[in-house]
């Protein structure tokens, strides 16, 4: 199996298009729908004695997608013996029918998973169907502190935590070091000003290549760009849901790269398909905007340019500041209707949390980038060298990244439809020539639209 084959449903918030639900579709499939008000399944906020539940026998069902996850689950049935764990890939994110799967078998009621994982972006909407289980009586005290404060915000929602962070995917700029030289462009890039002047030096000093490639119809990887300007487009409060896709950050945004489009120094190539692939294993491209999880990702179809690659802080806005944003990452939550909420809650937390799983997952060959404080903080870790970035310490990079990514962002709890939505409308705007910004209003329209019909309440209309 390739690097890739399995991190497309995982690392990336959005990389291939997620399956499209009508309004119908959307609540038929999660079990109901008519009722918008509240969150997840709020369990009591007192405390379970854990040692006494954990000592209890136990059969759990995990669905998980992620390479390595059998060797966690041995790990934690060695230490939890009475504990049995069975693993099932029932498919790899949104592009593998995960989510589908999940919705359809909490329909049914039969069937059901225990713990699954699942995406940053996605919880919000298990949320609004109350399918998740609030973890906070099962896990220890001042839990959420051994995180940085915006990965808690991904799982601390309406007051309950709704998931054990696995990993996360900061935003940084690969590009290959021996292309930018021959084009006479100098690194770091520190500006978003200096990125679109070194795009047009290197396009014109390399005709039949591109400082980078930005496709119209990637929205995980919009949102990062938004995320980092200071855009908040969403509130996942179904109560008071916002949807604010024209506001003057994210429009900075989309004219910044609709100028670029325009004058012909970057490409809007499809990602994630084979001619991508090919380009960059031809230098077509020589960088990306990637996240933590790109390093590993092109080791594997890049093999000809090992030892050139180099990665840098994102660009930002303003000369010295240091802002990034997040692309990607997943969690392990547990299903409200689990019978064995202490030791479900315990797998997720064990796995995810104590030492030994966490440094086989942050490892090769799976290199999820970690969440944990004190892995982030590790030096070992972060002063692995890598040889296909002669030598560079790539951890410090991201971990640096990691570290300004701002804690407001908020997911809307309908974000099938934003997410499909904005790659539909977005890639046939920039692919026919007319770029992104002018899809901004129609977006909007169409998110507010379908945030009403599925009952939430959209502040300001």
């Amino acid at each position: 199996m390739s690097n890739w084959s399995w991190r497309d449903g995982h690392r990336r918030l959005a990389v291939l298009l997620a399956f499209c639900f009508t309004a119908a579709a959307l609540v038929a499939a999660c079990g109901g729908g008519g009722d918008s008000g509240g969150g997840g399944g709020s369990s009591s906020g007192k405390k379970v004695d854990m040692a006494a539940e954990l000592k209890k026998p136990a059969n759990l069902t995990i669905w998980a997608w992620t390479p390595g996850t059998e060797k966690a689950v041995a790990m934690f049935e060695k230490a939890h013996p009475n504990i049995k764990v069975r693993l099932q890939n029932a498919g790899q994110g949104a592009t593998g029918g995960h989510y589908r799967k999940v919705r359809t078998t909490i329909k049914s009621g039969k069937g059901l998973p225990d713990v699954v994982q699942m995406e940053f972006q996605y919880t919000p909407s298990f949320l609004l169907t109350k399918d998740l289980l609030d973890m906070t009586p099962y896990l220890p005290k001042n839990f959420l502190s051994n995180y940085p404060e915006w990965i808690r915000n991904q799982v601390n929602i309406q007051n309950g935590i709704y998931g054990i962070p696995w990993d996360s995917g900061p935003l940084a700029f690969i590009y290959r070091k021996d292309l930018l030289k021959k084009a006479g462009v100098k690194t770091p890039i520190v500006t978003w000003d200096d990125f679109a002047k070194a795009a047009e030096q290197y396009h014109k000093a390399m005709p039949d290549s591109y400082l980078t490639n930005l496709p119209g119809g990637q929205t995980g990887q919009w949102l990062g760009l938004f995320w980092q300007n200071g855009a908040r487009p969403f509130t996942t409060d179904p109560s008071n849901f916002k949807a604010d896709l024209t506001s003057p950050q994210v429009k900075q945004v989309t004219e910044y790269w609709d100028k670029l489009y325009a004058n012909g120094s970057i490409s809007h190539d499809a990602d994630f398909a084979s001619a991508w692939y090919q380009g960059f294993a031809k230098g077509k491209y020589a960088g990306w905007i990637s996240a933590a999880w790109g390093p590993i990702f092109l080791q594997s179809y890049t093999k000809s340019s090992k030892g050139q690659w180099q990665a840098q802080a994102l660009p930002v806005w303003k000369a010295g500041d240091k802002t990034s944003a997040n692309w990607g990452g997943s969690t392990l939550a547990v299903l409200k209707a689990t019978k064995s909420p202490a030791a479900a809650t315990e797998l997720a937390r064990w796995m995810l949390t104590e030492q030994k799983p966490v440094r086989m997952f942050s490892a090769e060959p799976q290199f999820l980038f970690p969440t944990v404080n004190w892995m982030l903080k590790d030096p070992n870790w972060l002063n692995t060298k890598y040889a296909f970035y002669g030598g560079q310490q790539v951890n410090k990079v991201y971990a640096d990244m990691a570290s300004v990514v701002d804690k407001s962002w908020q997911w809307p709890p309908i974000f099938e439809y934003v997410n499909t939505t904005g790659d539909a409308i977005r890639s046939k705007s920039v692919d026919q020539g007319k770029g992104a910004t002018v899809t901004l209003q129609p977006w909007q329209n169409a998110v507010v639209n379908y945030a009403k019909q599925q009952g939430l309440t959209v502040a300001g209309q």
